[in-house]
């Protein structure tokens, strides 16, 4: 399949059409389709696939359990997806679309492919001609008894399209600037006597459709000339085109990485080892869109009576960090020697199964923490009463 077949059958859905556009226009829309899809596409993925690293726990009575719902949002929300998956499309849908709806049918949690919605002021909106996987729910969903999230009061992808049509028509611009500069110029000087003679317009023809041509297109090749022409090849400069459209494209990543708020080397692929780049992404970026998604759970799911028993789903995105135990090793001491921490919590927190001991719950603290009353008292001195 050529390239431009390809482009008119993703910009048809696949339906035949009839067009008269100049092919060339096709692939200055391909430049700007392209890269204007691989920035979004990007920036989404990255935040797709943290979101579904993280664990959604789950609190009953004030206290961590995992039973039904810890199960349904961490392992199994549905019977044709798995946790990750279901996070990924809802995140997904919740950027192209500046909203998504996550019903529950049947005890299954299914994202929305497509819906309607009514609003109200007072009373609860209304969803109707939901489908999911080209299945229609011939019903009306209420509020409060779907999970609805809105990203931002202006869609963001609508936002930043009005930056890609002025970097996409640069980048093709850049993009004929470079293919002009591949090519070959050269000046053709013909004397009087080769334009006097009688057959000089087919000779003049000839040159220019065979040998020309042939001479230009090769990669090696002699080019002979009838008495009177002469052929004068023009210095050709190396073009910044190529170094422009990276430039160009570099630009495009950068203002999607604002958008999205995540650190511009980290969506640009860049091996940045640098702790602060993933905490900015982490603070700016996945907790606040962590914190939406938890509430609505918990609003809809254990509401205020629910809430003030202390049953609630709080997401946990400390696993998104890959974690290195030996880089960390004097940070887990400090936790452990200080009391904060029992030795369970540490290996949950890296990763790890906890230990079937009442040990393990334990809190431990060295012997260098004292009050300072004590720290008075053993040292022989006191305080004045």
């Amino acid at each position: 399949m050529g390239i431009l077949t390809w482009i008119i059958d993703r910009l048809s859905n696949g339906q035949p059409i009839e067009t008269s556009v100049d092919p060339s226009e096709f692939f200055n829309l391909a430049a700007e389709l392209y890269i204007r899809d691989m920035a979004f596409q990007s920036a989404v993925n990255l935040i797709a696939n943290s979101v579904s690293k993280c664990e959604f726990k789950t609190y009953l009575n004030s206290k961590e359990v995992k039973l039904q719902e810890y199960y349904l949002f961490n392992i199994e929300p549905n019977r044709n997806q798995n946790s990750s998956e279901f996070l990924q499309k809802m995140v997904h849908k919740l950027y192209e679309n500046n909203e998504a709806l996550i019903i529950e049918v049947s005890g299954q949690m299914l994202v929305a492919d497509s819906f309607s919605k009514e609003t109200y002021a007072l009373y609860d909106y209304q969803f109707k001609n939901v489908t999911v996987d080209g299945f229609n729910f011939n019903r009306t969903f209420m509020m409060e008894d779907v999970l609805y999230l809105k990203l931002n009061n202006k869609d963001i992808r609508r936002l930043i399209n009005g930056m890609y049509e002025t970097y996409g028509k640069m980048v093709a611009y850049a993009q004929d600037k470079f293919q002009k500069s591949k090519g070959n110029k050269g000046t053709l000087e013909i004397s009087g006597v080769a334009q006097g003679k009688a057959n000089f317009q087919e000779t003049f023809q000839k040159m220019m459709n065979e040998r020309f041509t042939t001479f230009f297109k090769a990669d090696n090749a002699v080019l002979p000339l009838f008495d009177g022409y002469k052929y004068n090849e023009l210095d050709q400069r190396v073009s910044e085109g190529s170094r422009d459209i990276k430039a160009m494209v570099d630009d495009i990543y950068d203002f999607t990485a604002r958008a999205f708020c995540i650190p511009q080397v980290l969506l640009r692929g860049e091996v940045a080892n640098n702790q602060d780049v993933v905490n900015s992404f982490l603070t700016f970026c996945i907790d606040p869109l962590c914190d939406k998604i938890q509430e609505e759970i918990n609003r809809k799911r254990s509401g205020y009576k629910g809430f003030v028993k202390g049953t609630f789903v709080k997401i946990d995105t400390k696993a998104i960090k890959h974690i290195d135990l030996l880089s960390v090793a004097t940070s887990i001491d400090k936790l452990i020697s200080s009391g904060a921490f029992c030795i369970n919590d540490i290996r949950n927190l890296v990763g790890d199964e906890p230990i079937a001991e009442d040990w393990a719950y334990k809190h431990f603290i060295t012997k260098n923490y004292s009050t300072v009353e004590e720290f008075l008292k053993e040292a022989g001195g006191g305080t004045n009463e």
